[in-house]
């Protein structure tokens, strides 16, 4: 048996009272007893991830347990779709295997969109059947991000099996669907998806509240928070949580679901109501087995001095402190390395672009901090009847390469990267992640996919003669590291500050390119098959 003092603040009863936790042998909250004169510190439940993608991060669950849990977040709602698009429901095994590992709590989804859409090459297909028996299983606790709405919209039997064998074990079913309104979101709600993360404005928001969705409101290491998403808190308590979607090594080592938590304490919105966001409406609504501070509950449960931070100096998970001033005691995991990876090495010659004079090229314009895209149109740059880059409109390359099977790069154009040298390069392009490229010229295109296709996955930032500047190896189906934070935080800085050496102006380069083939998010978008529209989710040819 365990006594700890503190200052609870406790979001279900919305009190906050000097207390001791009787915590028993067996790890549960026996007893809270009020206490006068409790020890400096606040007693908070921990923070939960509501969605993320744990292989943004580049790690094994191990290693993401131990950076997340020295920023109080005790908890995460796994969506292992990326893993899932490469291997399979081999992946999503793995990932299973991996965090038991860890006390930390996930709770993982079934993918529901494997592939994400029909327009692409991925490793691997998870059908009905698949995703049915998937659910059965104890470690998944939802069905994840039904990013597919044209085909809940249009009836697609598929992806309505699976939303049905998810109600009929009765989990929960996410959502994604950004900027859907009006008659066909009802229909959306209606299918039983219950959240949404991809919310654009506030008023859409609102409208997906009103039909009874709880919206995620996000902060990771692309989409980065919009503050005006915050009074939502207030105004629906109940119907908000908070997610990071996917978040990176070097982000995850500084701040996490505190940094949300206390961004939204800074705006005046009561901590009971923070709380409920960041706590108490994930744990409930994916069933979580995570305490929230009750008798009878695990005692999982952070201890803070300073409500402005939201730092933790101690966190207790399963009755054992494991986090103590920043340093975390939890076992550092035993990684498996699994992949598919079969490109072979590319030529510059295979990056080449014809137009003519009096062509438009469609270019994808991309906007730092936000997922979303637009489509421009811009006369070319000619050379020898070949369309190139033009840094004086920073009109870049931009290249899809299948990694699943031979095949010729897909080419186009982006605006936004401002790269005035070299290329950079990833085998983190959701959802398929085949690799996708941005370079200022053919031969710095193809020295960076060609150190990635070296390295089975990874990153790799190559100078203006091809020269490598810095690499980070993704073993693990060319998207999880077998090192730890710091290690692959590290490597992954390197890549960062090689990428912004070239010119990048955007915060997180790697991040924003790994979503520039994800063809599910407007407006215009590249896969191995050619540029993609995906307001009218249909190819488009380069040139109009």
């Amino acid at each position: 048996m365990q006594i700890i003092s503190g200052t609870i603040i406790d979001p279900i009863a919305r009190k906050t009272f000097g207390a001791r936790l009787v915590i028993s042998d067996t790890g549960h909250i026996q007893q809270i007893e009020q206490e006068m004169n409790p020890a400096p510190g606040y007693l908070l439940p921990g923070f939960v991830d509501a969605h993320v993608h744990i292989e943004s991060s580049m790690l094994t669950p191990a290693a993401f347990a131990r950076a997340a849990l020295r920023q109080g977040t005790l908890a995460a709602v796994a969506d292992p779709h990326e893993i899932a698009n490469v291997l399979g429901r081999e992946g999503v095994m793995l990932m299973i295997e991996l965090a038991r590992q860890t006390p930390f709590v996930f709770g993982f989804g079934a993918p529901s969109c494997v592939p994400a859409t029909p327009f692409e090459t991925s490793g691997a297909t998870l059908d009905a059947s698949n995703v049915e028996q998937l659910m059965q299983l104890p470690e998944i606790t939802h069905l994840s991000e039904v990013m597919n709405y044209p085909g809940v919209l249009s009836d697609d039997p598929v992806i309505c099996q699976k939303i049905v064998s998810a109600q009929r074990i009765g989990k929960p079913i996410d959502g994604h669907a950004p900027l859907l309104s009006g008659e066909g979101l009802k229909k959306y709600v209606l299918s039983g998806i219950t959240t949404d993360h991809e919310c654009v404005t506030v008023e859409e928001a609102r409208e997906k509240i009103a039909l009874g969705m709880t919206i995620q409101i996000r902060h990771g290491s692309a989409a980065r928070l919009n503050d005006y998403f915050l009074p939502l808190i207030a105004e629906y308590p109940e119907q908000c949580m908070f997610c990071s979607d996917d978040i990176h090594p070097d982000d995850l080592l500084l701040s996490y679901i505190n940094a949300l938590a206390s961004r939204a304490l800074a705006t005046g919105i009561s901590i009971y109501d923070v709380l409920r966001a960041s706590s108490v409406n994930p744990v409930r609504h994916y069933k979580l087995p995570l305490g929230l501070l009750q008798v009878g509950d695990s005692a999982d449960f952070q201890r803070i001095d300073d409500l402005s931070q939201l730092t933790p100096t101690e966190v207790w998970l399963r009755g054992k402190r494991v986090c103590l001033n920043g340093h975390c005691d939890l076992p550092r995991g035993n990684p498996v390395v699994l992949n598919h990876f079969k490109a072979q090495p590319v030529t510059p010659s295979e990056f080449e672009v014809f137009a003519q004079p009096e062509d438009l090229l469609r270019v994808i314009q991309v906007h730092d901090g936000q997922l979303i895209t637009h489509a421009l149109q811009m006369p070319p740059l000619l050379s020898h009847s070949q369309a190139v880059t033009d840094l004086s409109r920073d009109m870049l390359y931009i290249a899809v390469i299948n990694r699943y099977q031979q095949a010729k790069p897909s080419v186009g154009f982006i605006k936004g990267f401002a790269l005035q040298r070299g290329a950079i390069a990833t085998s983190v392009a959701h959802d398929s992640h085949n690799i996708v490229v941005v370079g200022v010229t053919r031969r710095a295109l193809a020295a960076a996919v060609n150190q990635v296709i070296a390295n089975k996955g990874g990153l790799s930032v190559v100078d203006a003669d091809g020269t490598p500047l810095a690499t980070l190896p993704l073993p693990i189906a060319g998207l999880i590291s077998t090192e730890d934070a710091e290690t692959v935080a590290h490597a992954y800085c390197a890549c960062d500050t090689a990428a912004k050496v070239l010119g990048c102006a955007l915060h997180a380069p790697f991040m924003t390119l790994s979503f520039m083939a994800l063809p599910v998010i407007p407006e215009l978008k590249l896969t191995d098959r050619g540029l993609f529209d995906v307001t009218a989710f249909t190819h488009v040819p380069l040139c109009v």
